[in-house]
């Protein structure tokens, strides 16, 4: 029987994203903004990717054969997938805006006149 709410339920689970596996990407926005990396992992359902180096997270974890001792461990979180756009359009928006910005000589300011 289906229930009657759809809670966090996405509404097109296989959208296509700008990026993927192994891209080189830079954070836009939020306390990583500028970080660079290589996607790890594309999480389609909820529109988050997980980057190599960014926002880090600590985890306490049990006790395993892995981790025999259990404590807590450091590892990569999730980032929404808008915060993030590929590295060579970046940079080649950041050249472009540089060579602009150079381009265009400064405006002199009007001297002001009485009214």
């Amino acid at each position: 029987m289906p229930s009657l709410y759809k809670v966090n339920t996405p509404r097109n689970p296989q959208a296509k994203f700008h990026v993927k596996k192994n891209d080189e990407v830079v954070v836009l926005s939020g306390a990583q903004q500028g970080k660079r990396g290589k996607v790890l992992e594309v999480l389609r359902t909820r529109h988050r990717v997980i980057i190599e180096g960014v926002n880090f997270i600590k985890k306490a974890t049990r006790k395993s054969q892995e981790q025999p001792e259990g404590g807590i461990i450091q590892r990569e979180g999730a980032l929404h997938i808008s915060k993030v756009m590929l590295a060579s359009a970046y940079d080649a928006r950041k050249g472009a805006t540089k060579e602009t910005v150079e381009a265009k000589p400064a405006k002199k300011a009007a001297p002001k006149g009485k009214k």
